[in-house]
């Protein structure tokens, strides 16, 4: 890659230019991976490919750990509500005051770290979104550089075809020369030493795998 394009890619030309674009996730097109079978992938967009996984993992274990926390949560409340004094008393006060406030003290633990992936799962689309659309600029480069490889390699092989096409037509030209001599100089033996004469030398002719001499 050269320079000039690095700088491109890296000062946000293009990301620029894809930023009204809602660019789908490639990772789970089928349709962009078979874009590298035979090609490969560059060091780039092996990486923000790695990036953009990364990120959609993410945001399914914390979709999972918000799942798990709100059970936790929604359980450890039940046991607050079922340990409440109803205004009797069973000599278990202390007790069921004490698993109370262990309870509340593990909802407030429970809250923090809900809250911290919520935030999380805020920030998520935004960095999936540049890291996609980063994946997708390299993703064209490679593409636009094996375009430009296959362009070249076309216009040789089709120069070689035009070339090979030409040699086939004279070729052809010269064989079916030789073809029409050898049938005019057959003809003409032929008609000057007979048949019986002609087999002798055909027979010749075969055996010694040339031409005999006058």
């Amino acid at each position: 890659m050269s320079d000039k394009k690095t700088s491109k890619l890296e000062n946000g030309e293009f990301v620029k230019a894809l930023e009204n674009v809602k660019v789908p996730l490639l990772v789970l097109d089928e349709k962009w991976h078979h874009l590298f079978v035979g090609v490969g992938k560059s060091k780039e967009v092996a990486e923000w490919e790695t990036k953009v996984n990364d990120l959609l993992k993410l945001q399914g274990k914390l979709n999972q750990d918000l799942k798990d926390l709100k059970k936790l949560k929604t359980n450890l409340m039940n046991s607050i509500v079922d340990n409440m004094d109803d205004g009797s008393s069973d000599g278990n006060d202390a007790l069921r005051q004490k698993k109370m406030e262990e309870n509340k003290r593990l909802i407030d633990e429970i809250n923090v770290k809900m809250e911290e992936a919520e935030d999380q799962l805020l920030d998520i689309p935004r960095s999936l979104d540049e890291a996609n659309k980063m994946l997708m600029i390299y993703s064209m480069d490679l593409c636009y550089k094996k375009l430009r490889t296959n362009a070249a390699e076309i216009e040789e092989i089709g120069t070689w075809i035009k070339r090979i096409r030409v040699e086939l037509k004279k070729n052809i030209i010269i064989k079916q020369a030789d073809e029409q001599k050898n049938e005019e100089i057959y003809t003409y033996m032929h008609a000057i030493l007979g048949p019986k004469m002609l087999d002798v030398f055909d027979l010749k002719y075969e055996e010694d795998g040339e031409v005999l001499d006058t």
